[in-house]
Order: C-alpha cells, then sequence, then structure tokens
C-alpha cells in the first residue's frame, strides 16, 4: 500500500517481506550469514524475510531452531521469521514435531526437496492442519506416480507435485503455499485448485517473470531450481500475476560462494541473489511497461505475504521511483553476487 509522499518526492509504502530467502547461517556463513543477509534485505526494501530451513543444524526441532533464533536476535538488521522442516533432517521420511514449533515459525517446509513419498506427506499435511500451520512446498517429484519411472523432464517433476500437493491439501484441509512456480502446467493446476475452494497460495520469483529460455546465458547466475521456462512460461506466470492466481512474488535469495558460482549452467550449484534487486526488476519490467499497475505490486511484495503468514505490518519503505541506475552486483550487501540482474538498467532507487 501506498503510504504518501515525503518532503523528498519519495513514495512510501509499506515494508516488503520475502516469504522466501536462503541466509545459510547456521551451517554455511561463508555464503551468507544473517547480518548480511539481513543487510541485504533492508538494502532491497524488505522489513521483514522468512528463511528456508535447509541449514546445519536444519530447524526440526526446538533445540536445533534456538541454534537460528540466537543468531537472529544478535545479528539481524531486519525481521526474520525462519521456516521449520516438514521432516526431520528434510530427509521426507518422519514428520517434525509441529505442535512445539507451530507459533515459533512462519510455517513447514522442506524447500530444496520435494517430500516424495505421498503417504509421507499425507502425514505431515494432516499433522500440520491440525495445528494450524501453513507448508510450503518445493514441488519436485523425482519419479512417476504412475509408472514409478524416473522424471528426466524437471518442468514436468514440478507439475506433477504441485498436481499431487494440491490433491492432498484438499483431502487434510491443509493450508499449501506452492514456492517458486515456474511454469505454465504448475499455473493451471493452481488456478483449477483455487475454483474448487482449496486453501492455496502460490509464489513466483523476479526471474521467471522477467527471462524466458532464449535469455539463459551459460552462466552461474543463470543456473537455479527450478531453471528458467520458456516463453510460454513466462507469459502464463504474467498472467497469473495480473489475475491473482500467483499471491506472492518472493525472491529464492540463494547465495553461493563465487567458486560454486563459476562452473555455468552444467557445474554451478543451484541458486541466485535477488534482495537488493527485486523491486527496482519489478517496477521496471511490470510496471512500468503498464503489465500491472504499483499497487498490484505492492499487495504481492507486502500484503499477501502479511495476509498467509497472519502477520502485522511492519514497518515502511521510501522509493524513488524516478531514479533509475545500472544494477552492480559487486556492490551487493550480500555475500552472494550471481544475480542475473547484474548490469541491468532499472528504475525505482530504494532510499531507506
Amino acid at each position: 500500500m501506498i503510504r504518501g509522499i515525503n518532503d523528498n518526492d519519495a513514495v512510501v509504502v509499506d515494508g516488503f517481506v520475502d516469504m522466501h530467502v536462503h541466509f545459510r547461517e547456521p551451517g554455511n556463513p561463508e555464503k551468507e550469514t544473517i547480518q548480511s543477509g539481513t543487510r541485504a534485505a533492508k538494502a532491497g526494501g524488505y522489513s521483514l524475510v522468512c528463511t528456508m530451513p535447509n541449514l546445519n543444524p536444519a530447524p526440526d526441532s526446538l533445540e536445533h531452531l534456538k541454534v537460528q533464533q540466537e543468531l537472529i536476535l544478535q545479528y539481524a538488521e531486519v525481521g526474520v521469521l525462519p521456516f521449520a522442516t516438514i521432516t526431520k533432517g528434510r530427509k521426507g521420511e518422519e514428520p517434525t514435531h509441529y505442535e512445539s514449533l507451530v507459533d515459533k515459525v512462519a510455517g513447514f517446509s522442506d524447500d530444496g526437496n520435494g517430500v516424495q513419498d505421498d503417504k509421507v506427506m499425507m502425514r505431515c499435511m494432516k499433522g500440520i492442519a491440525k495445528v494450524g500451520g501453513l507448508l510450503a512446498a518445493h514441488c519436485e517429484l523425482l519419479n512417476d506416480p504412475h509408472t514409478g519411472a524416473p522424471v528426466h523432464d524437471i518442468r514436468q517433476r514440478e507439475a506433477l507435485e504441485v498436481e499431487r500437493n494440491i490433491r492432498l491439501a484438499k483431502d487434510t484441509g491443509c493450508r499449501l503455499h506452492i514456492c517458486h512456480v515456474s511454469t505454465e502446467d504448475s499455473v493451471r493446476l493452481i488456478r483449477q485448485g483455487k475454483k474448487m475452494g482449496i486453501h492455496l497460495t502460490a509464489e513466483t520469483a523476479p526471474h521467471y517473470l522477467v527471462f524466458s529460455k532464449e535469455d539463459v546465458r551459460d552462466e552461474g547466475c543463470f543456473k537455479m531450481n527450478p531453471p528458467i521456462g520458456t516463453l510460454a512460461d513466462r507469459n502464463a506466470l504474467l498472467a497469473a500475476v495480473g489475475d491473482g492466481t500467483i499471491d506472492v512474488i518472493a525472491t529464492d535469495h540463494a547465495p553461493h560462494t563465487k567458486e560454486e558460482k563459476s562452473g555455468g549452467l552444467s557445474a554451478s550449484l543451484n541458486g541466485v541473489v535477488g534482495l537488493e534487486t527485486a523491486f527496482p526488476v519489478l517496477y521496471t519490467t511490470l510496471v512500468k511497461t503498464g503489465v500491472i499497475q504499483l499497487e498490484r505490486l505492492l499487495e504481492m511484495m507486502s500484503d499477501a505475504p502479511c495476509r498467509i503468514l497472519g502477520i502485522k505490518k511492519m514497518g515502511v519503505t521510501q522509493i524513488d521511483l524516478n531514479e533509475n541506475y545500472i544494477i552492480n552486483a559487486s556492490k551487493f550487501f550480500s555475500k552472494g553476487k550471481s544475480c542475473p540482474f547484474d548490469g541491468m538498467q532499472v528504475w525505482g532507487k530504494i532510499i531507506k
């Protein structure tokens, strides 16, 4: 929501909320720390971020969550609300103890891994529904549920698990949030699920809205999971953003070291950074081009995440919409510098 204009003609809006970031601490502080990650978030206009649980230790118990919470209390420069795991150790086998964690976390996710076994996911959804929690699903089914054969098409893996998870959410009443939607098929399934009245929300990321396969270069800054899709996928996502099928734009900010991102598309680790670029990139490519209105962008970056998470809005962000500049990843506060938007000219400078 736009709150007003300040004395310097900057637009004042509600602070942004990112439902999907990776800060790597505890576990891999050489990639990102709570401090460096929240500094990047602050620079990008975010007042709250939700961290994914692919950490060491993974927050699958109160004891393990406390390790992360202590780092947050000591070093965070904006709000940080962690996700706990769906399964113990993110192994896809035993459900986490949801009741002890639900009031301390954003929800439950095994992000990076899709829960493969239908019976396990059914049990997990029933448990999360019982405590009123949110399940944020990384959707990637590795084997065809009908034939048992490996699924080699990554795009098909996503749609298969989106369909499975929506079906199980209908049966269990679990609140389901689909992470980083990237394909036309997934959009179609989510749209159908919402029409059925299932408690279902979904997010996509800026790189899926800006790029298609034709734009991808053989560089680590274009290596992520799920990968950037076809032009048809991008167009379907843009339509879904416009009609509300996609509720949230989250960055999936996923930093790695320079060495880990130096192997091109074949040998680099999955993940790119985006906290410091999300608003200007989306404002430039979606709002200034007339795809959506500014109010709709702010809804997806603030109002909708707060509503899904059941939290109050936090803080304000000031933006000079008339300032344009060239993105320079080398100057990021994040330790991660691998960004597909590096060198892009954008409008909308975050002032404060």
